[in-house]
């Protein structure tokens, strides 16, 4: 099966029209014609004399008409110059609530896209978003894969999206509604010159396509099997025609011719506005335009760029503009490409198509041809439809959903949605918690009166209404939802076994788990996790120190005082935590007395003396300690209590004399006869003699 084809490129100097044969999969060159503007009627790609461009639209088709027949569809291109691209994002908080409905993400899809719409609008300018892409799903900020029964606190897409002004598309409809043409489909100039230059397969590849024009030089950028980004450079061919002008004292149009003829031919004669005739060669016009050369090349080099983030793999030139001499070396150097890794390409390049050498080999002959087959396989054609009685017409390169309506007519997603219910502002062990309210519903759409999703496809002349969503209900959660880690402790506590069940305290007062949360609740749960928690619930005394005694000032904890605590014979304290099925044991202190109190700090109470007696060791002792228990005389047996004072002063000048051994050792005065001697050291003594540690005594 036959398809014609009639398609135009609008540029800024020239209309370039193409007639073609589309024969099952292979694509014949019928004809073409290409007339230029008489006067400047385009700039930089935008049509600015609506009706002198569809005077030469309409030469065009009227010429080839002519030998074709009627020509009145025709397929036309957007210049990729005037499209924008724009990366944006949106977030929804999901406050640990899975996302189980695929249409709340593409929702939020949308909202991302609106989002990027927004960030693109300015004032009294509009925009058809003609494509957008997912780049990233994230959950908390951090990438992942699908966000569908995930749980985490926000949920977020990123997108990028493409967008072409209105005021484009509309001169163009304009210009062609005055050439009595109805356009067919449209595309765009980068994507028809990539889709007859870089196959599908070749498109994971990394490269730079520039088309350099009259106006502009526009900039597209393949990787990873798509277009990734859009630039433009307002410099291109008009730039190097000015310098030969200015050079040479010429007008606009002869320089023009001038330029073109040496490219083609080599040399030009020319005569200035003087009347002086003058020959230049190839080496003439490099000389007279090197510097403008040299700009251009850097400016397109920090374009590629700036939109590549490094240097592609490889760069591709069409347009006129790319035969001015010594810019392809030139774009080389500047990006540190080698020598076979930039090329001018024309339609000699094109495979798979019949008849192309009937074209000029040029590489300005690559849009147009592209254009023709591009909008044959890949059209972006529009589509009327009506939203709540609002008519809107949308572009698109796919098959169109309800959703891609909404992003065209700028119905904002969020206004569609309910509601959410609203949060209830809590205090929970001191810290402040917000509870969200629910999510609102997703709205109820109508496609010609039949309920349908965001993902229906539409096609021209559908009825879409629809209803916004309903609100989200207030938090509707008890306190054991609250605390879904609340579960009883079972423990064994001194052979008995017990359990132990989380407290709920609500304003004050003690509630059970059941209890529905409201909004301002100061609410305190205390868990059973500590031995401190099990001593509170048993109703036994707790200490968080050992038994405090001050001795001198200074704070003793005496050892002896302190209640012991076990875990599964592990000693423990009382801010250990205690897990299922744990054996608690406690042991209750002792009093403590006086006498605990100086051993545990090293103190000796009693002053001592070893000696002999008589052949036999004896140990003497005497109190060396004054002892004080809150100001009162005590005896190492008195008890103490927590907290009591106790002041230790040592008795000064202490000394043993010979008579004190008597009160160690036994004699039987009885046995005792007749006259006796005492000896210390083999010496006679006498019973107030000192004696010291070692020493002999004896009685005889």
């Amino acid at each position: 099966m036959s398809e014609r084809s009639f398609a135009l490129d609008i540029g800024t100097q020239s209309v370039t029209g193409i007639v073609l044969q589309k024969q099952n999969n292979s694509y014949e060159v019928l004809d073409y014609d290409v007339k230029l503007h008489k006067d400047r009627a385009m700039l930089d790609g935008q049509i600015h004399d609506v009706q002198k461009v569809a005077n030469v639209i309409k030469s065009v088709a009227d010429t080839l008409a002519m030998k074709h027949g009627e020509l009145s569809r025709v397929r036309v291109a957007a210049a990729g110059r005037a499209l924008k691209t724009v990366q944006a994002e949106a977030s929804l908080s999901l406050h640990k609530r899975p996302i189980t409905d695929k249409e709340m993400i593409r929702f939020l899809e949308l909202q991302a896209v609106q989002n990027a719409q927004e960030d693109i609008t300015e004032k009294g300018q509009s925009y058809y978003c003609v494509g957008y892409s997912i780049l990233h799903y994230k959950l908390d900020d951090e990438p992942i894969g699908s966000l569908i029964d995930q749980m985490g606190d926000k949920a977020t897409v990123e997108v990028i999206a493409t967008f072409l002004p209105q005021v484009v598309v509309e001169s163009l409809l304009a210009s062609l509604e005055r050439a009595d043409l109805t356009m067919e489909a449209l595309t765009l100039e980068p994507i028809a010159a990539i889709h007859v230059l870089i196959p599908d397969s070749m498109r994971r590849l990394n490269i730079a396509l520039v088309d350099i024009g009259a106006g502009t030089s526009d900039v597209a950028i393949t990787k990873d099997g798509t277009v990734i980004a859009y630039g433009m450079v307002d410099q291109a061919g008009d730039e190097i025609t000015e310098a030969i002008s200015d050079k040479y004292l010429l007008d606009f149009t002869e320089a023009e011719q001038a330029k073109k003829e040496i490219v083609e031919k080599g040399s030009t004669t020319i005569d200035n506005i003087l009347g002086i005739s003058e020959t230049l060669t190839a080496a003439d016009l490099f000389d007279a335009i090197r510097e403008r050369v040299q700009e251009l090349a850097s400016r397109i080099a920090d374009e590629i760029l700036s939109l590549n983030g490094k240097t592609p793999q490889a760069v591709m030139l069409i347009g006129g503009g790319s035969l001015t001499p010594g810019l392809g070396d030139f774009l080389r150097k500047k990006l540190q490409l080698p020598e076979n890794r930039l090329a001018i390409r024309t339609v000699e390049a094109l495979r798979d198509i019949e008849n192309v050498s009937m074209l000029p080999d040029r590489p300005d002959f690559i849009t147009p041809l592209g254009i023709a087959i591009t909008s044959l396989q890949q059209p972006i054609t529009y589509t009327s439809v009506t939203i709540n009685g609002r008519n809107v017409r949308l572009f698109e390169g796919k098959e169109l959903t309800i959703g891609d309506a909404f992003i065209h007519a700028g119905i904002s997603v969020r206004d569609m949605y309910g509601t959410p219910g609203l949060a209830y502002i809590i205090t929970y062990n001191g810290e402040q918690l917000t509870l969200p309210g629910e999510l609102g519903q997703a709205p109820t759409i109508l496609k010609n009166g039949k309920e349908a999703t965001i993902d229906d496809v539409i096609a021209d002349g559908d009825e879409l209404t629809f209803k916004k969503g309903k609100d989200g209900a207030n938090p509707n959660l008890s306190l054991k939802e609250l605390i879904d880690d609340a579960r009883p402790l079972t423990i064994t506590v001194n052979q008995e076994q017990h359990t132990f069940y989380p407290q709920y305290i609500v304003n004050g007062d003690e509630k059970d788990g059941h209890y529905m949360i409201q909004d301002r609740d100061e609410i305190v749960i205390r868990f059973p996790e500590t031995v401190r928690d099990v001593l509170s619930q048993l109703d036994i005394y707790e200490s968080d120190v050992k038994y405090p005694v001050y001795v001198d000032g200074k704070i003793v904890h005496i050892e002896k005082g302190e209640t012991k605590y076990t875990i599964n014979g592990e000693y423990a304290q009382l801010s250990s935590r205690l897990q299922e099925n744990d054996q608690l044991l406690i042991t209750y202190a002792e009093q403590p007395v006086v006498q605990d109190v100086i051993e545990q700090i090293g103190e000796n109470i009693l002053e001592k003396r070893v000696v002999t007696f008589n052949g036999e060791k004896v140990t003497l002792t005497k109190e060396r300690l004054r002892i004080q228990k809150n100001g009162e005389d005590v005896t190492p047996t008195a008890q103490v209590l927590p907290k009591d004072k106790i002041t230790l002063q040592v008795k000064k000048n202490i000394s043993f004399i010979f008579q004190d051994v008597f009160r160690f050792v036994d004699i039987d005065r009885k046995q005792i006869k007749g006259h006796y001697k005492i000896y210390l050291n083999d010496v006679e003594a006498t019973f107030f003699d000192e004696i010291k540690d070692g020493d002999r005594l004896e009685l005889k």
